[in-house]
């Protein structure tokens, strides 16, 4: 009896702890397209990128420095306005930041959406040829994140980093729980 009740401690600390060590980071080195660039596909890491307008490219050039590997994302070149290239998360998620490096007179910044509305803007940061991470400030759940900058294909991006978002157990799961283990131990008692 007594192994049941480790057994099943243990089982609801790992899944209260689960989140937590599930992180991801797309680093985008395993897409190459014909002349080092190609379009980010749009489920791309388990991610909807079709409305970002991005692609990735591998090839060295100033002031567009990798974080790691040689793959990063840009923005495509229309117009040269503002940019804006949306990503969508499959599942409600807890996005930390990326990695960011381009020409310095521009600046990146995220806003983060949950179920269509706005809940926080990251602050702006301002680009040089080296790599630097942009942390959303933001630990809450999201469905949506903008990459926003003054110019089309002013930046690249690496190393997109975010993990599931954590499930609170509502307290009365939890009172079941520490029940079940509470008459565990009575009945391992009145056997002993």
């Amino acid at each position: 009896m007594h192994t049941i009740i480790r057994s099943v401690a243990m089982s609801a600390i790992i899944s209260l702890y689960a989140p937590f060590a599930a992180a991801t980071v797309l680093t985008f080195d395993d897409i190459v397209g014909p002349d080092d660039i190609a379009a980010v596909p749009g489920n791309y890491g388990g991610l909807d990128w079709s409305a970002s307008g991005l692609s990735v490219f591998t090839s060295a050039q100033a002031p567009f420095a990798a974080h790691s590997g040689a793959g990063r994302v840009t923005t495509d070149w229309i117009d040269g306005g503002p940019a804006a290239s949306t990503i969508r998360f499959l599942a409600p998620a807890v996005f930390d930041g990326a990695w960011f490096s381009g020409y310095g007179d521009s600046s990146v910044r995220f806003d983060l959406y949950a179920g269509g509305r706005l809940v926080a803007t990251s602050t702006a940061l301002q680009l040089s040829d080296t790599p630097a991470f942009l942390a959303t400030g933001w630990d809450g759940a999201i469905d949506a994140v903008v990459v926003s900058s003054g110019a089309q294909a002013s930046y690249v991006m690496d190393d997109f980093s975010f993990g599931p978002a954590m499930q609170v157990p509502e307290p009365g799961s939890l009172a079941l729980v520490l029940a079940g283990l509470g008459c565990a131990g009575a009945v391992r008692r009145r056997r002993s």
